[in-house]
């Protein structure tokens, strides 16, 4: 199989059959042999019963119900596993995405990417609850990662297999991908990308999704730059803290032998003793974290490297 399609769903019954055509022409006009993952994220309507329907008399549509709505990361995720195509490519199942645009993530992918992300440059959404939180997110994500791209967000994307059996998600790291990717070596591109408005159904998106998003990257930062190295980041701010703690420690002395000041609840003393304990922690989180990171590699017998490629070895 050279490309699967993967479309996650949460209850989207009026677009099953227009999304299902237009993303049929597109791969017939590709040419490979394709499948398409339509995956039901636990909808509540008539999703998954049109989605059957396709099935049946479409060998090419594979269809997965998961047992309740468990994140469009999640559904994602299952379409993934699911796939057999050395080029996997996630679509909206709004048809906001234009299946159009899957010849020239691919034709984009053969000049040698791993990874090549759709930018949706004139975005068909509206300015304060999608727009602007969308532009302040992805520049927040390029800086934190240091895999500057226009729009995260955007659910069109090309992967190699390759590059996905590597990666596992969770929350709402689907749209990480990319910075993830980067870790392993992946080399990503970006193209702009046709992007319509919604003609049926609702928007799932709201402000409330964004915060999740921030703390998901907070979490993608730390797997980027400190995953096997814990103590590198607990350690580097305990002995920071730790330092304080002893400068106003040094402090607290010189006030009783010299200054002959009462040391009664003196608030150096009180931030001495703050310091240097919250110092201390930060230490033994840092080691903690180590002994963690070191369990998990090595009982799971995961490398700490990525190789490209083997030549006479194996």
């Amino acid at each position: 199989m050279r490309l699967s399609v993967v479309v996650p769903l949460f209850n989207e019954q009026e677009n099953i059959e227009p999304l299902y055509v237009s993303v049929k022409n597109a791969l017939k006009r590709i040419g490979d042999d394709y499948e398409i993952i339509m995956v039901d994220d636990g909808s509540t309507d008539s999703t998954f019963k049109n989605v059957k329907l396709l099935a049946e008399r479409d060998s090419m549509v594979k269809a997965i119900r998961l047992r309740r709505n468990f994140g469009q990361t999640a559904a994602m995720s299952a379409g993934f596993d699911a796939s057999t195509g050395d080029i996997i490519i996630p679509i909206d199942g709004d048809m906001q995405n234009d299946p159009d645009d899957l010849q020239r993530l691919i034709e984009k992918m053969e000049e040698g990417y791993d990874v090549v992300s759709g930018w949706r440059k004139e975005r068909k959404d509206t300015f304060i609850t999608r727009k602007l939180p969308s532009v302040i997110a992805n520049r927040l994500i390029s800086c934190m990662t240091g895999v500057y791209l226009h729009d995260y967000g955007c659910t069109l994307k090309a992967y190699r297999r390759e590059i996905l059996d590597g990666i596992n998600l969770y929350g709402e790291m689907h749209r990480f991908v990319p910075a993830l990717a980067s870790q392993l070596g992946a080399r990503v591109a970006e193209i702009p990308v046709n992007h319509r408005p919604r003609l049926h159904g609702v928007s799932k998106y709201n402000i409330s999704r964004t915060l999740r998003v921030i703390l998901d990257l907070i979490t993608v930062k730390f797997l980027l730059s400190y995953s096997t190295k814990p103590i590198q980041l607990f350690g580097k701010w305990g002995m920071y803290t730790f330092m304080a703690g002893c400068a106003t420690g040094l402090m607290t002395i010189y006030m009783k032998l010299f200054e002959h000041v009462s040391m009664n609840r003196n608030p150096l003393l009180i931030m001495t003793a703050f310091l240097v304990f919250t110092g201390v922690q930060f230490i033994v989180m840092g080691l903690l974290g180590e002994l963690n990171a070191r369990t998990y590699y090595e009982t799971q017998g995961k490398p700490v490297y990525v190789v490209r490629e083997k030549i006479n070895i194996g």
